[in-house]
C-alpha cells in the first residue's frame, strides 16, 4: 500500500470549530460554547449530585454543519451541561453531567440562563470541515493499518507514523479521533466517538491539565459516555 493509500485509509471527516471572531446573530441555528441558550418549556440548567447548577458547556446546531456524524443524524440541536466537579470517566450521565438531544425544534424555547458561578466565556462557533487522523497509540487504527505502516517504516519510505499521520485535529471538533493523552483507551462495545470540547485558553477553560472532553455514544442504546485524559 502506497504512502497515500494509507492517509486515505486512516482519515476521517471531521466538523472543527473555531471559537469567535465574528459578531453573532443569536438565532437558534448558530452553535456555541460556554452558553446554552435552548430548552424545552420545563427544562432549565441541571443540577449535580451536590445540588449546584452545572456549566453550560456548548450548544450546538447539528444541520448546518459541514459533516454531520451519523450517530447524530436524526439531532437537529445538541447541548451539554457538566458539573464544576468533573465525574468520573465513564461515568454515568446524569449526577455530574448531561446531553441533550432534541430531535426537533417546535417546542424549544430560547432562555436567558446562566450559572454566574461558570469561568468558561461565551463564544459562537464558526465551523470547518477538515479530515482527520488517529494517534497511532490512541486507538482508531486497525491492526491491518498498523502493519502497513509499520512495513513503511521498515522499508525506509517513511521514518514514523507521523510522517504519514500530520493532520490530527486537536480543537473542538465533532466526528474524526479522539484526542487521548493517553494511550490503549476504549469507550467499549458499541461504543463510537462522536465529538470533544477541548481545553481552549480563550474560553477559559482547562481540562485538568490540557486535556480534552470526550464523548461517544452507544450503537444499540443511544447512551453517551463521557472519557477525559491529560498529559
Amino acid at each position: 500500500m502506497t504512502i497515500e493509500e494509507v492517509k486515505n485509509k486512516i482519515s476521517k471527516d471531521a466538523t472543527i470549530f473555531k471559537v469567535g471572531g465574528f459578531r453573532p446573530e443569536n438565532t437558534i441555528q448558530e452553535s456555541w460554547i460556554g452558553k446554552v441558550s435552548a430548552y424545552n418549556a420545563d427544562e432549565t440548567i441541571p443540577t449535580d449530585k451536590n445540588g449546584e447548577l452545572m456549566l453550560p458547556l456548548a450548544q450546538i446546531y447539528i444541520p448546518n454543519l459541514p459533516f454531520i456524524h451519523p450517530k447524530l443524524s436524526h439531532t437537529k440541536l445538541l447541548t451539554v451541561f457538566i458539573s464544576s466537579e468533573y465525574p468520573e470517566c465513564f461515568e454515568e450521565m446524569g449526577e455530574n453531567w448531561i446531553i441533550r438531544e432534541y430531535e426537533n425544534l417546535e417546542d424549544i424555547i430560547i432562555k436567558d440562563l446562566s450559572n454566574p458561578k461558570s469561568l468558561i466565556k461565551q463564544f459562537p462557533l464558526k465551523t470547518e470541515k477538515k479530515k482527520d487522523c488517529p494517534i497511532w497509540d490512541g486507538g482508531g487504527l486497525s491492526l491491518e493499518m498498523e502493519d502497513e505502516i509499520l512495513e513503511l517504516e521498515n522499508s525506509g519510505e517513511i521514518e514514523s507514523y507521523y510522517d504519514i499521520a500530520d493532520f490530527h485535529q486537536y480543537e473542538h471538533k465533532i466526528g474524526g479521533f479522539p484526542s487521548f493523552c493517553q494511550s490503549g483507551i476504549d469507550f467499549g462495545d458499541e461504543f463510537e466517538f462522536v465529538f470533544q470540547i477541548t481545553s481552549d485558553e480563550k474560553i477559559n477553560l482547562n481540562v485538568i491539565d490540557s486535556g480534552s472532553l470526550m464523548f461517544a455514544k452507544n450503537d444499540k442504546t443511544n447512551q453517551w459516555s463521557i472519557y477525559y485524559d491529560f498529559y
